[in-house]
């Protein structure tokens, strides 16, 4: 009668839901929780920096047609740009707010990330269509009206630097760098704009305009490899760039009592948060809660990661002072199941 109770206490906790569906998405001791204050933010910064590039980029654009400049024009076009770019960067910033659910256990950090791949192939093709425009410019020069593209140039720098200076608060996220990346690259043209604008007001000669342009082209175009290689990077699980495998793996080993370690894995689950997980045989399974601190405390003091999960193995579990030593004990310790999880 007990056990029929039992099994029908048992068929009523199965079939009825959890109240609470996140609770196994809850950190435990160790563990980092992502909190949403610099998210909050960064979304501020992100919403303004819209607000103010569509704007002007609109100013700029009529004032580059006017003014007959190419400097000025892909300027417009690159600011334009990176309004699209920053708006993505605002979309990705509110999703990745959003915490695990049953779907996403490991959050959606990672939509920054692919926003930020995704900024990076929108700005290889702005750098592209600057070459080729400059290349058609230097051909056949066009007059340009100096005194315009330097004074419009100019109020677009006094925003980029407002932009750039807002963003540049949080280099760690890959995808406020890659919007950053955006605002610099638009600051470089409006420098040269400026430059180009003041050289041919002063009299030189109009092919200075298409010549900055690819100079800013090329400068881009190292930017936007960086912020691709780190978007890739993350999105291929590989080992955080500042992160020593090798270094992570002999600090478990040379805990004491642990034996053995393997399945060693390394990776950014969302910009800003790495992780490490792993597999170790220690002597006995009297030694884990100590053993766990240590490789928690370690690996948090030494490579900055707390987001740690260690699964322990071992061979005996009887206690390591009356463990058998002999040939007869090892081929006992040989038929005894590994126990893993602590259970």
């Amino acid at each position: 009668m007990a056990v029929e109770n039992q099994k029908g206490a048992l068929a009523a906790a199965q079939a009825e839901p959890l109240e609470n569906p996140s609770e196994f998405f809850s950190h435990g001791e160790g563990d980092s929780p992502r909190t949403h204050a610099s998210e909050k933010t960064r979304g501020s910064v992100l919403g303004f920096a819209v607000l103010l590039t569509l704007t002007f980029s609109a100013v700029e654009l009529i004032g580059g047609w006017l003014a007959n400049s190419l400097a000025l024009i892909g300027d417009a076009g690159h600011m334009l740009t990176d309004s699209m770019s920053l708006f993505f960067a605002l979309i990705a910033n509110r999703i990745a707010m959003k915490g695990a659910d049953k779907v996403h256990s490991f959050g959606h950090g990672r939509v920054e990330v692919i926003a930020a791949f995704v900024n990076g192939l929108i700005m290889l093709g702005v750098v592209l269509w600057l070459f080729l425009e400059a290349f058609e410019r230097i051909r056949e020069p066009a007059a340009v009206s100096g005194f315009n593209v330097m004074a419009i140039a100019l109020t677009g720098l006094l925003i980029n630097v407002g932009v750039a200076w807002s963003l540049s608060r949080d280099r760690k996220n890959v995808n406020t760098r890659a919007a950053l990346l955006h605002v610099m690259g638009d600051l470089m043209g409006s420098v040269a704009a400026i430059i180009a604008g003041a050289v041919i007001w002063l009299g030189g000669p109009a092919i200075v305009d298409p010549l900055l342009s690819m100079f800013v082209g090329a400068l881009l175009l190292h930017a936007t490899w960086t912020i691709l290689r780190d978007s890739i990077r993350i999105l291929l699980d590989s080992t955080p760039e500042k992160t020593d495998y090798d270094a992570v793996g002999e600090y478990i080993r040379s805990v004491k009592d642990v034996e053995e370690v393997h399945d060693l894995h390394v990776w950014t689950i969302s910009p800003g948060h790495d992780a490490v997980q792993c597999h170790v045989l220690i002597t006995s399974y009297q030694c884990w809660p100590r053993i766990l601190h240590e490789i928690r405390e370690g690996i948090k003091g030494r490579f900055g990661i707390d987001h740690v999960t260690v699964q322990p193995e071992w061979a005996c579990m009887t206690p390591w002072w009356i463990c058998p030593k002999n040939a007869a004990g090892e081929e006992k310790a040989k038929k005894a199941p590994i126990e893993r999880n602590g259970q």
